[in-house]
């Protein structure tokens, strides 16, 4: 899991949140000189349904939020290894600023229009959702939960003319009754930020990632991809383990 990619150096507070361009750069060429298996989320769902078999050292790259410094930063280095990568976008803000950034006293980040969005999924970048406005969506009373979902779906698929399948949930922000409107509004898969490896025993609609961060040089960007960690708290699942 990424978000913001790029001349990252002295920032001081939520540093999960950006990667300095020259450690992707790195890390991405880690992943080639060790023959990893990159997938879109589409291969994530067959491996984790069962419908395909695991590639060896598989691995997915997500991007929150849709920052113009993907394009600028991160596409370069994806498209130099060959590696597809998920996108998740917020509908509503499309060619505006990450307008909820300042009140964690961070820069409003400009976010990808209606263009590039365009442009990088017809260079194999997949698009997902990642909800309306932003706004986390535990708690939201139905018909507020219902909009963020479908309404910001509708948005894309206008915008890409194709179906939008793959979800992420603002903040990490689901309990059960997000996932099961997740479903309702026709997503496959929705990816939170509970730290594990995604498998078969998780829910689609609740898989978890491994947040990169400025702080990771290689060792500890190997040490995330290579080794299992146990979800904090009870993942939520639709009848299924999780954990």
């Amino acid at each position: 899991m990424y978000h913001q990619v790029g001349d990252f150096r002295r920032v001081r507070s939520h540093r999960a949140v950006y990667c300095n361009q020259r450690r992707f750069a790195a890390q991405m060429a880690l992943l080639k000189r060790l023959g990893c298996s990159v997938l879109a989320m589409d291969e994530v769902l067959a491996c984790v349904t069962g419908e395909r078999p695991v590639p060896p050292r598989a691995v997915a790259i997500t991007f929150d939020d849709g920052y113009d410094n993907f394009y600028e930063v991160a596409l370069p280095q994806l498209q130099r290894h060959g590696f597809p990568a998920t996108v998740y976008v917020v509908a509503g803000l499309v060619g505006r600023a990450a307008a909820w950034l300042p009140a964690d006293g961070l820069p409003a980040a400009p976010l990808m229009g209606a263009g590039r969005l365009r442009e990088i999924r017809q260079a194999g970048i997949q698009i997902g959702s990642h909800a309306m406005s932003h706004c986390p969506l535990a708690g939201l009373a139905a018909a507020a939960l219902a909009a963020e979902l479908t309404d910001s779906r509708r948005v894309l698929e206008d915008l890409l003319g194709e179906p939008i399948r793959h979800l992420c949930y603002p903040y990490g922000s689901h309990d059960l009754a997000v996932v099961e409107a997740a479903a309702a509004a026709g997503y496959s898969t929705g990816v939170t930020c509970q730290r594990a490896l995604a498998t078969s025993v998780f829910d689609p609609l609740a898989l978890p990632r491994k947040a990169i961060s400025l702080g990771d040089d290689l060792l500890g960007f190997l040490w995330k991809v290579r080794f299992k960690h146990r979800p904090k708290g009870v993942a939520v699942s639709r009848g299924r383990a999780a954990i």
